[in-house]
């Protein structure tokens, strides 16, 4: 690689191409959460219960954890363009099929390799990280609003061509939107050069031995599989949910509710920016608060639709605000190691989601809506612990320096 193909973090970088890669990984991420809002339609359509059409959002996220383990960590060995363009042309492929689907299991065989070459993402998120040292964690916070926006107005999207197109023609024009941005990507991304010189087993061994080589990761990666185990059995099971007894809407209207949590979504650099400034843990404390409160608000009024609006917008507001801080705290870590510490994070991050989502299932099957709710209390509980440990922690150093200094 030649020296110009290097880009340093030193170099100021465009609010276009940040705002690209933004767009470009919402665009691509939304491919993983099309599935909630119509799970209800593929079941009627392919002929399946209920709980095998809900196994086609649990496989997304087991198809993502296994991208983000064998897959990202090559961003720290080859360039980081040629990675993304390439998985963004798998992706278009695996979308395509999507169409000529008519059983269960050819869909999940699918839906887990759409996840697998989604996570593309996960390679542009550490490449925004690199390049701009010193807005490290307003650019990355501007990358998860992307994110976020496209998680949630996946919802809004697929809930809306299932009803007018059908579900097909979900995965359809998204293949076509993910051909665009993998054409801007192309022409806009620079070209980054990477530090890493030893083989891919090599490499992946030395991704896991980030998990003994920082402590913070450790105890942000727990805290990330529980916020978005939270996060999905709610969102997979809200689907069910509001198509019966007492709501009984329509796919287009449960997609809807995706605008509420986009509303919190804008608020995500925000929280980046806080964190720039050091102020991590007292984010994360105030973000528990809210999902917590949304939770006792869907308990105690749970067929009240404004308390649900409030819920939804309470919880996804709580869960970003823990999620892009998480983020903005690892990428303080050592910068050669991005992609290999952003895969443990991740792939901790979607393995908590694909077991939140299991665990939901099952809670709806025998506790209802209530079960869950009481699941999503129960990890939302777990979190406060693991945070007011690494706060004793935190301060338990603090007082050993303060005596080994007097």
């Amino acid at each position: 690689m030649t020296n110009s193909d290097h880009i340093t973090s030193k170099q100021p970088v465009s609010r276009f191409l940040i705002g690209l890669m933004a767009v470009s990984a919402g665009i691509t991420v939304a491919n993983i959460y099309y599935n909630q809002p119509i799970l209800k339609e593929i079941a009627a359509d392919l002929g399946s219960t209920e709980s095998q059409a809900g196994m086609v959002s649990m496989l997304s996220q087991v198809g993502y954890g296994l991208g983000l383990f064998f897959l990202t960590p090559l961003g720290d060995k080859i360039n980081k363009k040629k990675l993304i363009i390439s998985l963004q042309i798998l992706l278009i492929a695996a979308l395509l099929l999507v169409t000529f689907t008519h059983s269960i299991f050819q869909l999940w065989a699918l839906s887990l390799l759409i996840s697998m070459f989604s996570v593309s993402v996960q390679v542009i998120m550490p490449m925004a990280a690199g390049l701009d040292s010193e807005n490290r964690g307003k650019n990355v916070g501007t990358i998860f609003t992307g994110v976020l926006i496209g998680i949630l107005a996946a919802r809004v999207f697929s809930g809306s061509i299932a009803e007018w197109f059908g579900w097909r023609y979900v995965y359809l024009i998204s293949a076509g939107a993910v051909g665009l941005a993998t054409v801007m990507l192309q022409i806009k991304l620079p070209n980054v050069s990477t530090r890493f010189s030893g083989s891919y087993p090599q490499l992946l061994g030395s991704a896991l031995q980030q998990i003994k080589r920082f402590p913070l990761l450790r105890e942000v990666s727990l805290v990330g599989i529980l916020q978005f185990g939270l996060f999905c059995s709610f969102w997979t099971t809200l689907t069910f949910y509001l198509s019966g007894a007492p709501f009984n809407f329509s796919s287009n209207i449960i997609g809807l509710f995706g605008l509420v949590a986009i509303a919190g979504a804008l608020l995500a650099p925000v929280f980046g920016k806080r964190a720039d400034k050091g102020g991590s843990k007292k984010v994360r404390f105030i973000a528990l608060g809210l999902i917590v409160v949304s939770i006792l608000l869907m308990i105690s009024l749970p067929t009240s639709i404004p308390a649900l609006v409030l819920a939804v917008f309470l919880l996804d507001v709580g869960a970003q605000a823990i999620q892009v801080t998480n983020v903005a705290m690892i990428y303080t870590l050592d910068e050669s190691s991005h992609s290999r510490i952003n895969t443990i994070y991740m792939t901790s991050f979607f393995t908590g989601g694909a077991l939140g989502t299991l665990i939901g299932i099952y809670c709806w099957k025998y506790g209802g809506w209530l079960g869950v709710n009481l699941q999503m209390l129960l990890f939302a509980l777990l979190i406060s612990v693991l945070l007011l440990k690494e706060k004793r922690k935190m301060a338990d150093r603090k007082n050993a320096v303060m005596i080994a200094e007097s």
